[in-house]
C-alpha cells in the first residue's frame, strides 16, 4: 500500500500538524491502496502564508517565463503518464484504456495550452491616455474533485500560475496521488518556493480553512452544488472572487432529420465516461416523439454492450462508481424511476451479474417524461434517460427545463439548423453533430452548474484582475 506521509508546504516536503490519516479505496476492490496525511487549519495556515510571500515576486515575473515554467511540468508528468494512469486507475475505477488519454493524457495538453495562452492575454493595452493593465489576481485557492483528479488540478493550479498567482491546493482525499504527483513536477521544474503548495484533508477542514483564510483571495472549487453554495457563503464574509464548475444535467437534443444510431452512440459513450461520473456527460437524451421508439432499441443495446469489470483488464469498458455510498445513491436513483412508472429499458437497481465485489452498477436506460427525478437530478453514475419532443420549440423548452446549464449536443442533417438551435439552449458547452471537445474553448455553465470559465485563455483570465493606470 502507498503511504504518502508529508504535505509540501514553501517548496518543502514537511510534517502535517495533523495527526491523523485517511485511507483511499480502491473501488473495483474495496480494499485499501494509500493513505495521505489529514491535514489541519495550521497547515493552511503556513501554506497560505508561503504562497502570500512568494506572490510579489511570481506576480512580476514576464509571462514568457511563467509559460515556460508550466511546459516543463507538463513535460515531467509525462515521462511518469504511466505512473499517474495507473494510480487514477486504482484511485477512480475508470478503465484504463480510456484513462490513459481521458485522464492523463488530456491534464497534460491542458497544462501545454495553458502555456501557449499566455501570449493570447492582453496583459497591457491603452484605452485613450489610460493604460489598461491584466495583473494576478492573488493567492488562489484551489479544490479539486475526484473524477479527474490531475485534470482538474491542471486547469486550475496551470491558469493560476500562467496569471502570476500563487497557489494553495486541497487535492481530493478520494484520488489524491495526482496532487503529490503534481507538486513533485513543481518542485523538479524550478518553480520557486511558495508558488505551488500543497495541503491533503477533507473539505469541512481543509476546504473550509483555505476558503476563510484571510490571504487567499480568490477560490476555485470543482464539486457538487451543495459544497458550491457553502464556499459562496464562506467566501462572501471575506468579499472573495470565487470561480465554480459544478453539477449538470446535460441535454444530448437529437433533432427528427439526424443520424439517430451515431447521436446516441457518442452521446451514450459521453454520459456514460468514467461510469457516469462527469458533471457534463449528456445524460438527457431527447429526442423526436416519431423516432422514440428506434432509440428506445439502439439505446438499450449499445447500453448492454458494455462490459463491466477489471478496470485493467483491456476488454472492460465500463469500471465501477467511486464508493459504497455512490453506488448506493445510483441504485437508490433507479428505484426512483422505477416506482415513479418511468419505463425500464435495460439495467437496473440490481448487482451486476458476475461481479463479487467492487461498486458497479448495471448501465441503464430510462424512457420517461422531463419532469420526473431522474431527469432532474444529477444522478452522477451510468444512467441515462430518453425524453421525447415534438418540435424544435419543445426540444430548445425541454432542454432548458433544468435546473443546469454546462453542457448540452444538438444533431441535425443541417448544421446550420443545430447551431441556431444550439444559441437558444442555455448551456456553456455545446458540440454539434458529434465535434470533438475543443480544450482551448472556455469550460463553464449556466445556472446551477456554476461562475466562470476554465480552459485556454479564458481560465488564465478568471485570475486576473484589472488596473487602470494613469
Amino acid at each position: 500500500m502507498i503511504e504518502r506521509k508529508q504535505i509540501f508546504i514553501g517548496g518543502n516536503w514537511t510534517d502535517s500538524s495533523g495527526s491523523g490519516v485517511l485511507t483511499v479505496v480502491n473501488p473495483s476492490t474495496e480494499e485499501p491502496y494509500a493513505t495521505i496525511p489529514s491535514g489541519s487549519a495550521d497547515d493552511v495556515d503556513r501554506a497560505a502564508t508561503a504562497a502570500a510571500a512568494a506572490l510579489p515576486a511570481w506576480s512580476q515575473t514576464e509571462p514568457a517565463e511563467r509559460a515556460a515554467a508550466i511546459r516543463r511540468v507538463a513535460d515531467i508528468l509525462e515521462k511518469r503518464s504511466d505512473e499517474i494512469t495507473d494510480a487514477i486507475v486504482s484511485e477512480v475505477g475508470q478503465p484504463r484504456s480510456q484513462a490513459e488519454f481521458g485522464q492523463t493524457g488530456t491534464a497534460i495538453q491542458d497544462l501545454r495550452i495553458t502555456a501557449d495562452a499566455v501570449d493570447e492575454v492582453i496583459w497591457d493595452e491603452k484605452v485613450g491616455p489610460t493604460l489598461v493593465h491584466r495583473t494576478a489576481a492573488g493567492v488562489v485557492g484551489s479544490i479539486t474533485p475526484w473524477n479527474a483528479p490531475l485534470k482538474m488540478i491542471c486547469m486550475k493550479a496551470g491558469a493560476a500560475l500562467a496569471a502570476g498567482c500563487t497557489t494553495v491546493l486541497k487535492g481530493t482525499e478520494i484520488a489524491p496521488m495526482s496532487s503529490f504527483f503534481f507538486a513533485e513536477a513543481v518542485a523538479e521544474a524550478g518553480i520557486p518556493d511558495g508558488v505551488f503548495n500543497l495541503v491533503s484533508g477533507t473539505g469541512p477542514e481543509i476546504g473550509e480553512a483555505i476558503v476563510t483564510h484571510s490571504l487567499v483571495d480568490v477560490v476555485s472549487l470543482t464539486g457538487s452544488v451543495r459544497a458550491g453554495q457553502r464556499v459562496m457563503e464562506l467566501a462572501s464574509h471575506g468579499v472573495k472572487k470565487v470561480a465554480l464548475e459544478l453539477g449538470g444535467k446535460s441535454a444530448n437534443i437529437v433533432l427528427e432529420d439526424a443520424d439517430l444510431e451515431q447521436a446516441l452512440k457518442i452521446g451514450m459513450e459521453d454520459a456514460f465516461r468514467n461510469s457516469g461520473q462527469v458533471c457534463g456527460g449528456l445524460t438527457r437524451v431527447l429526442v423526436s416523439r416519431k423516432r422514440l421508439s428506434e432509440a428506445e432499441e439502439i439505446a438499450k443495446a449499445i447500453a448492454e454492450s458494455h462490459v463491466l469489470g477489471d478496470p485493467f483488464n483491456p476488454a472492460t469498458t465500463l469500471g465501477p462508481v467511486t464508493g459504497a455510498a455512490a453506488r448506493d445513491r445510483v441504485r437508490g436513483y433507479i428505484r426512483s424511476g422505477i416506482d415513479e412508472g418511468a419505463r425500464l429499458m435495460t439495467g437496473g437497481p440490481e448487482a451486476p451479474e458476475g461481479i463479487e465485489r467492487g461498486f458497479f452498477v448495471r448501465p441503464t436506460v430510462f424512457s420517461a417524461d422531463n419532469h420526473y427525478r431522474i431527469a432532474q437530478e444529477e444522478i452522477f453514475g451510468p444512467v441515462i434517460t430518453l425524453i421525447p419532443f415534438d418540435d424544435d420549440d419543445d426540444a430548445v423548452a425541454l432542454a432548458n427545463d433544468s435546473s443546469y446549464g454546462l453542457a448540452a449536443a444538438i444533431w441535425a442533417a443541417d448544421n446550420e439548423r443545430a447551431v441556431n438551435v444550439a444559441k437558444r439552449v442555455r448551456a456553456g458547452r455545446i458540440r454539434i453533430n458529434g465535434s470533438p471537445i475543443n480544450p482551448r474553448a472556455p469550460h463553464g455553465g449556466f445556472k446551477l452548474s456554476g461562475i466562470g470559465r476554465e480552459l485556454g485563455k479564458y481560465g488564465i483570465e478568471e485570475f486576473l484582475e484589472y488596473q487602470a493606470i494613469g
